[in-house]
């Protein structure tokens, strides 16, 4: 506890890494989309050029995943699924209509957002590991075209992917109202934690009287 009415859920380095990792998904989406489709072609001035948005794609990429992988080393072992994840997932008909008296006690993260993890460590992964295949400059020369060609389109795949799951995180920050406030100013009321992650609120009020 920070103050009575406050209870810290994020240290100021974790907040800092979240948005780190979000500053690298905004530009690696943007410079990526102009390089996806001539349509998007003119996002490419937000980068210097189409030449600048080439070199800089991939940089940007490993930058956001260099990034995250710092932010998975903090969360990662408060994103493992428990049985009670699975029991709140089936009852996914009382999230939505905001009846949490309805599901089983949630921990620092509920199975929506430990989902929303492990959706974005594997696009992650796909999408380095694919990047570096078509990365013209430095690697691609060492794959036949048909790999590249592969990989190409694993990575528009996984690039999809994680665009549609970042859109869904920022729309549950903004419908579970308290949820910015954590990741900018670090704290929560004790109400907002009781309600949403209320195993989790039990967790730091045994903390404290110890």
């Amino acid at each position: 506890m920070t103050e009575p009415r406050e209870i810290v859920r994020y240290a100021p380095r974790t907040r800092v890494n979240h948005w780190l990792v979000a500053l690298g998904f905004v530009l690696a989406a943007l410079s990526g989309l102009a390089l996806f489709h001539p349509a998007l072609s003119w996002l490419s001035g937000l980068f210097g050029g189409g030449p600048w948005t080439r070199i800089l794609h991939p940089f940007i990429g490993l930058f956001m995943a260099a990034a995250f992988l710092l932010l998975a080393f903090k969360v990662g072992r408060y994103n493992r699924m428990q049985p009670s994840d699975w029991t709140w997932l089936r009852r996914a008909g009382d999230v939505v209509a905001n009846r949490e008296e309805n599901l089983p006690e949630v921990g620092r993260y509920n199975a929506g957002q430990k989902l929303l993890f492990f959706v974005i460590v594997a696009c992650l992964l796909v999408l380095v590991l694919s990047g570096l295949v078509i990365w013209r400059e430095y690697f691609s020369a060492a794959f036949p075209i048909g790999a590249i060609r592969l990989a190409a389109v694993l990575h528009a795949i996984a690039a999809t992917v994680l665009i549609c799951a970042i859109v869904v995180h920022v729309y549950a920050a903004i419908w579970v109202k308290g949820s910015l406030r954590a990741m900018t100013r670090g704290t929560v009321t004790p109400g907002w934690a009781w309600k949403h992650h209320r195993a989790w609120f039990r967790e730091v009020a045994e903390g404290e009287r110890k």
